[in-house]
Order: structure tokens, then sequence, then C-alpha cells
């Protein structure tokens, strides 16, 4: 199979792209390679030389806002394409926050630029990736079928974003696939989200600034998140649903005990219990019972392996040695 991957160098992106390609299909990746406004030059240089090296595919580097040079790659790459795969977007809340009028022309004008071009060249099925966000706030076993209430603006455009491909399947242009992760974490990610930002003041010896002790992540490792999305591109059974796709560990730690976590890992840290943050609902653990039965979805970390795992990442990595 052929499949069209936005955002393929990014952190979950390339592991996509890669289990894509283990199984023999290929790829064709349209990344801008952008660093939010935030991510170091150097850092940023040194991800995406590392994952685009775990991977054969070439990188395009075309921004979803462009409309005449992503016209162009869709011209050269969409012939005989079973899939469109979009995961070029903003990262998070705080990114969409910092500017939301740039937020809104990636998650809104560039994710109709791809919608209009899927439907031209008659790409039979777009999988989409929105975030458990979506649902706002809520609790443990939240499936599916669950009221999407989202706060704050990037729940709210992932959210619009769902409703726009949806449309297009109404319209009978395409089928779709919708995928809500949640609280994806591991190697080859920027220090940015909870876990990498633990992991590296614990390394470091500094303080892990808890806000909301009692707040509950789905925590889920990279590599079983990509497996998820790869099940939802190449399996018809996906088509026309919405999956979650995260560990949905029933021990699912709070952000006291995952700190915790990472402290006895790395051997160093303390921990700082600050308020929640209003800017963010409380979340839980997701059922991803419907991924289970209808895609035969099995992840396979656990939070205290994966864990693991990306600790050891960060001691080995050739750019974060030097720094802590």
């Amino acid at each position: 199979m052929k499949f069209i991957v936005t955002g393929g160098a990014g952190f979950i992106g390339h592991n996509v792209v890669r289990q894509l390609e283990a199984q023999g299909h290929d790829c064709f990746i349209l990344d801008n390679v952008t660093d939010y406004g935030f991510v170091p030059k150097d850092e940023l240089a040194y991800l995406y030389d590392a994952r685009t090296r775990r991977i054969d595919a070439s990188v395009h580097h075309i921004d979803l806002c462009g409309h005449e040079r992503v016209k162009e790659f869709f011209g050269n790459f969409a012939s005989k394409t079973d899939a469109v795969i979009h995961l070029a977007s903003f990262p998070r809340q705080k990114v969409v926050s910092a500017d939301p009028v740039w937020g809104a022309e990636v998650m809104g004008t560039g994710l109709v630029n791809l919608l209009e071009l899927t439907k031209r060249y008659k790409i039979p099925k777009f999988v989409y990736v929105s975030s458990s966000m979506v649902y706002g706030t809520f609790f443990n076993g939240v499936t599916e079928d669950a009221v999407c209430d989202p706060i704050g603006q990037y729940g709210i455009m992932k959210y619009m974003g769902e409703k726009l491909v949806e449309d297009y399947t109404r319209r009978g242009c395409f089928d779709h696939v919708i995928v809500r992760p949640s609280a994806v974490y591991g190697e080859y990610d920027v220090n940015d989200r909870v876990v990498s930002k633990f992991m590296l003041s614990a390394i470091q010896g500094r303080v892990l600034k808890v806000n909301g002790a009692g707040e509950v992540l789905d925590f889920t490792y990279v590599e079983d998140t990509a497996q998820g999305i790869v099940l939802c591109a190449t399996k018809s059974e996906a088509n026309n649903q919405v999956f979650n796709i995260t560990r949905s560990d029933p021990y699912t730690h709070n952000l006291t005990e995952a700190a915790e976590l990472i402290i006895r890992i790395a051997g160093s840290g303390t921990i700082e219990i600050r308020g929640k943050d209003l800017d963010f609902p409380s979340r839980g653990r997701l059922s991803i019972e419907r991924a289970v039965q209808v895609l035969g979805y099995r992840p396979a970390v656990g939070v205290e392996e994966g864990f693991n795992k990306y600790y050891r990442w960060f001691t080995e990595s050739p750019y974060w040695h030097d720094k802590i």
C-alpha cells in the first residue's frame, strides 16, 4: 500500500512511517519541520536527523497552508495512494495558546487544503489524528461515543477538524478514520511534554513541578500509538469510525505517581506540588475496547517499561548527553 503522511518527520509521525515501511508499504512524507516558535534550533536539527535516519522515505519540506506547493506534492504522489495519514498539526494547547491565529491556519486552513486535495485526487481514505482533548473533562473508561465538550482552543480546533473530516465522508468524497491518542511519550520527542520535562528535571537533579497532584493522564508509549494509527490506516474495518488509541492501563498513574516513578528511575530529583492548570481539562484512562475488538490493537509497553526506555535514550543520546 501507499500512504501520504503529513508530519511524517515528527515524533509520532516518523514512528508511523517506520512501522509502515517495516510492513512493506511505501510512504510519501510532507513535513515543514517547524520549531513552533519554541524548540531550540540545535535540538530540532538533532531530532530531525535522528528521526529521518530511522526511516527510508524522503521528507518534502512543505507548509500545509501553502496551497500551491501542497497541490504540487499531491500531483506528484497521490496516484494510486491508498490513504492520507494526517499528523501535521500544532501538538498541544500551550503552542496554540501562544499564537491562536497561526494555530487556526494550520489546524483549519491546512486541514481543508488536504481534504480538498484528497477529494480531487480520489484518494479513498483519510486518517485524521485528533486528541483525547476533544472530550474535555473526563474520567476513567470514557468511550468514543461519549459527548465531546473540549476546553481550550487546541481541543476545540481538533474537534472542529473531526467534524470537517466527517462531513467529507457524508458527501461521499472518501472514507475516514478518526484517532484519539493521549499523553504520548517516548524517544525522539522534543523536551516540552509532561514526561520529557519530568525526565530531564530528574536526571539533572532538579525539581519536578507537578500541576495538580491527583490529575491522571493515560500515558501511552509512542510505538503503541503508532501501532494503532497504522492499524487504522491499513484495515478497512476501521473505516468511518473513531478510535481511542492509548495504553489504557488499569493502573494508570496520576501526575504525582508518574513523577515519583521517574525519580526512582533517574535516582535524583524532588517534587513540587502546585495547583492544577485551569487551561487544561481533567482527564483519565480511555476505553480502548473498540480498537482491541475491531483492529486487534494491543498496546505492549507499560508505563514503567516505557519510562525506563525513555530514560536510557536521554542518557545515551549524543545531544542530551552533553547537557545532563
